[in-house]
């Protein structure tokens, strides 16, 4: 098995590194209670998806 000649340097790795960073979800504003959710998804506070009530929500 073969194993490496010279250890690769700090920057080496963090050039190689530089896309794992995490994104931002993006959030959109619901049609009915102009509250903030998921995009393609049913309102959490509302239960509304595209002006089609999907399902109650529980009462907090």
């Amino acid at each position: 098995m073969a194993n490496p000649k010279r250890k690769h340097s700090h920057s080496r790795r963090n050039k190689r590194r530089t896309h794992w960073k995490l994104t931002a979800p993006n959030v959109v504003e619901c049609s009915h209670c102009y509250q903030p959710k998921l995009p393609h998804r049913a309102c959490p506070n509302c239960g509304y998806y595209k002006e089609h009530l999907v399902y109650m929500p529980k009462e907090t």
